[in-house]
């Protein structure tokens, strides 16, 4: 099993774990997040900070406080400590890494919410555009909650282009995949949804490029996300990824 995974993971630059959640915790961290959305409390980024396509135009406008994501997950609460460290996603990231595992408090370590009605659609991007360590070898966790598909604005993800080297020239002002470009449109055509039940977690590369829609459904969609990485694969100092220091996932808790 482990050497399927890693070679699927070398080759498409993600994976998902089936079934890897126990469903009592699902349905804990599920009313908690709710919870925590009404009344809201932080620290928390709204849509409209985005500038996102589909989101409100400023904080003032309609669904202006309409929040993107719940920041500082790990520190909520112990439910999260719980999640972030399941014992089938820390032995499979330590399969993939090959090293001691070590979650990064600086880059996701959130719950990712998408609201009906306001939430905005994220365009093709590498989450390691903006993330600064000695290598670009860092793994992100996305932990389904509930049904996540295409109409609630489920990630899509173009399969082993985490092994683009692209030029900067395909890339906009804000790093992301210029869709005028035709080289372009066509890694994009190449797209595929990531659809996953209640339980499930995808694992992704930092370089693989994804991307996400708005939620068409009547229902949020809450996504815990987590970020990891080698344990010496260390954050450059003085740099945003620097910030918080990383926490170890313990040998026995798994």
């Amino acid at each position: 099993m482990s050497a399927n995974l890693q070679e699927e993971f070398a080759t498409r630059g993600y994976t998902v774990l089936p079934r890897a959640l126990d469903a009592g915790l699902c349905h804990s961290v599920r009313d908690f997040v709710l919870k925590a959305l009404d009344p809201l409390l932080g620290p928390a980024e709204y849509e409209a900070e985005t500038g996102y396509p589909g989101a409100p135009e400023n904080l003032a406008a309609q669904g202006g406080q309409t929040p993107r994501r719940l920041l500082h997950a790990w520190s909520r609460s112990n439910l999260f400590a719980q999640l972030a460290q399941a014992p089938v996603v820390v032995q499979a990231l330590q399969s993939l890494l090959s090293a001691p595992v070590v979650m990064s408090q600086c880059h996701h370590n959130c719950v990712m919410t998408k609201h009906p009605g306001y939430s905005s659609a994220t365009l093709w991007h590498q989450d390691i555009r903006y993330w600064s360590f000695d290598r670009p070898e860092l793994i992100s966790a996305w932990f389904a909650l509930g049904h996540e598909h295409r109409t609630n604005g489920a990630l899509r993800v173009i399969p082993s282009s985490h092994q683009l080297d692209l030029d900067r020239g395909a890339l906009d002002r804000d790093l992301f995949l210029r869709p005028d470009l035709s080289a372009n449109k066509q890694l994009i055509r190449q797209a595929v949804d990531v659809e996953m039940q209640a339980g499930d977690v995808l694992l992704f590369h930092c370089r693989l490029f994804h991307a996400a829609g708005t939620n068409r459904s009547e229902k949020v969609k809450i996504s815990p996300v987590f970020t990891y990485h080698a344990q010496d694969n260390q954050p450059i100092p003085g740099t945003r990824s620097a910030a918080y220091p990383g926490v170890p996932m313990a040998s026995e808790n798994v």
